[in-house]
């Protein structure tokens, strides 16, 4: 990776945290034997779940890490045992963002609640995701090369009835629908009529954030309710309006909306850049959003952790946070 060098003026930094699809079968293992906090972190997980959560992390198979109800506490695992080492050397973000998923691991981070009851929490979200629509009866597709109206437009002229929508708005040409499964077939088809390159169908279990998980969005709602929750300690920047928040209350009910609203995360970044954000760190499993930041703030510097081999690259902030 790119060194991040040092500046003349002290860097304004965002930690950004992936979400599902960034698995990956051995991610966090460099990182648990190479540093004692991040071992801590996943005997803590293993302790909350009451199952081996780093067993499969570490070592698979890949089909049960692929289990929503697994995947997303395992990210969320990997996350947070970064985070704590970098926090440990003195990194100092004024912001936090997450890609969907990855805004559980940011609340963590700010402590608006603790990585144990997010971790119950996520694994309820997977298992109320998954089980909102039948295996095989829902899908998602990214659209390459058309701006999120026009696939606006080819949703609504393909739905037919059936549920299908913009579930991400990622930027860089990149914008994911989701619903029904021949809906989006149909959707994608319209979409390539009003121009756009590619269409990717995505192997996912479920159509994420769309209106098919509204009853996913109403079992967990209590759930995220209940949690015992402060202020956030820096402000988070969420995926369902962009706008930072600042209470627990505003970052409880940001993770309830997101469950089957899009995530704007173009616009997120947008909004980080506005508030002065110059360097971005991916935090967690994966490099996915640190591309996607680059190409959607090109003047930004960016780096990405989760294994012991990427450190070198964020020392430099380390003494400049």
């Amino acid at each position: 990776m790119k060194k991040v060098g040092p500046r003349e003026h002290k860097p304004l930094i965002a930690l950004v945290f992936p979400g599902q699809g960034s698995q990956k079968v051995g991610m966090g293992k460099a990182l648990t034997e190479a540093f004692p906090i991040c071992g801590e972190t996943f005997a803590e997980a293993d302790a909350a779940l009451g199952a081996s959560l780093s067993r499969v992390c570490f070592e698979g198979p890949d089909d049960q890490l692929a289990l929503t109800e697994n995947t997303q506490p395992a990210i969320l695992a990997v996350s947070i045992a970064a985070h704590r080492l970098l926090a440990s050397r003195g990194l100092r973000p004024s912001f936090l963002a997450g890609h969907s998923l990855g805004e559980y691991s940011a609340n963590v981070a700010a402590a608006t609640f603790s990585f144990a009851d997010a971790l119950r929490v996520v694994r309820r979200r997977g298992r109320f995701m998954q089980e909102a629509v039948p295996v095989g009866a829902g899908a998602m597709s990214a659209i390459l090369g058309l701006d999120a109206d026009k696939v606006s437009q080819a949703c609504e002229e393909a739905a037919q009835g059936e549920v299908v929508s913009v579930a991400n708005i990622n930027g860089a040409g990149q914008v994911v629908i989701a619903g029904a499964r021949e809906a989006v077939a149909r959707a994608g088809d319209r979409a390539k009529a009003l121009g756009a390159k590619r269409v990717v169908p995505l192997p996912v279990s479920a159509p994420f954030h769309c209106a098919l998980m509204k009853p996913a969005e109403e079992r967990l709602a209590p759930d995220l309710r209940a949690l015992e929750a402060d202020d956030p300690r820096l402000p988070i920047v969420a995926n369902v309006d962009a706008e930072p928040k600042r209470t627990a209350r505003a970052a409880i009910e940001a993770l309830v909306a997101q469950v089957s609203a899009p995530v704007r995360w173009e616009a997120v970044v947008r909004r980080l850049a506005s508030e002065g954000v110059t360097t971005y760190v991916e935090v967690g499993p994966g490099t996915v959003l640190s591309g996607l930041v680059r190409k959607i703030h090109r003047e930004a510097l960016v780096a990405s952790f989760g294994s012991p081999d990427d450190l070198a690259a964020i020392e430099p902030l380390l003494s400049q946070s």
